[in-house]
């Protein structure tokens, strides 16, 4: 009797078909079909997201997979992931691991490396681990106080429409308008004082610097004037004048005595009549004074 019949072939190939496809699904889900990975324990209080086949990275790089998620029916509700890691991960004392997600929902676990260096977690061992609280949970705790600052947004929405709809606000609008095209005058108008500037200050450059020569020549006169001799001078013409003060109001001299003593002035008044009336007096009668005769004789 032959034993390859044509049932035992069919028997067999759909056998071979099982394997294969049992192997591609495992192969499409990320586990490893026939490597050997050492299997580590992550208790969390929820995995929401979390499969088997979820990717497991350390510091951005995949290092293994969640062959299976289990709950713990005696750790109250616990729920310990089993992850399958490179042979050759180590993991030092106090690592853990955190469940994220990215914009797009996918979901994966992030293993948190202790900084112990020569302590190794065992193969087997479990380690702690948590939900991380992703965007939207920090958007959710964001909700009270975006709730808070609603009723403070609507007020100062409210006042920003009527400030928009109050016409000094175009009136203003218009001002500033009107005030950039003066300063676009003006500004035109020192750009061509600069430039009628620029022509003239060599010119004014010239003359401040011929008048700086004239300073300086009227300063080597004034350098070579005997400031000590022309000081004496002074000193003994004030020193004179002094005595010629002291003498009038002295009584020494003519003009002391003529300035100090009345009778003096009197007299010399007096003196003064008499010689004009003698004067007037000779003149009207001379023969009074003078006697003329060519033969002689006579009064």
């Amino acid at each position: 009797m032959k034993f390859f019949t044509k049932e035992v072939k069919i028997a067999i190939a759909a056998i071979i078909g099982i394997v294969v496809l049992f192997y591609g699904l495992q192969f499409l889900k990320g586990l490893s079909v026939f490597a050997n990975d050492d299997n580590y324990y992550v208790k969390f209080d929820d995995v929401s997201g979390v499969s088997a086949s979820t990717p497991v990275y350390a510091n951005g790089y995949k290092v293994g997979v969640v062959e299976k998620v289990i709950f713990d029916y005696e750790a109250n509700g616990k729920i310990v992931a089993v992850m399958g890691l490179d042979k050759q991960m180590r993991m030092p004392r106090g690592s853990r691991a955190e469940i994220s997600s990215d914009l797009l929902g996918n979901i994966k676990i992030n293993l948190i490396l202790g900084d112990d260096p020569i302590n190794m977690i065992a193969r087997g061992d479990t380690i702690p681990g948590k939900a991380e609280q992703g965007m939207m949970g920090k958007i959710s705790a964001m909700m009270p106080a975006i709730e808070a600052m609603l009723p403070k947004l609507d007020s100062i929405l409210t006042n920003l429409n009527a400030l928009l709809a109050d016409p000094a606000l175009s009136q203003t609008l218009h001002n500033v308008e009107g005030m950039t095209g003066n300063l676009n005058a003006t500004s035109r108008d020192l750009r061509a004082l600069s430039a009628s500037l620029n022509r003239e200050v060599p010119g004014m450059m010239q003359k401040a610097n011929g008048v700086l020569d004239n300073t300086q020549q009227l300063t080597g006169n004034l350098a070579a004037i005997d400031v000590a001799s022309m000081t004496s001078s002074i000193n003994q013409t004030l020193a004179n004048v002094n005595e010629m003060t002291r003498k009038l109001n002295s009584t020494e001299g003519t003009l002391g005595l003529l300035m100090h003593d009345p009778s003096l002035y009197h007299h010399l008044n007096a003196t003064v009549a008499d010689a004009d009336s003698l004067l007037i007096d000779l003149r009207y009668h001379p023969k009074r004074y003078v006697h003329f005769s060519l033969f002689g004789g006579g009064d």
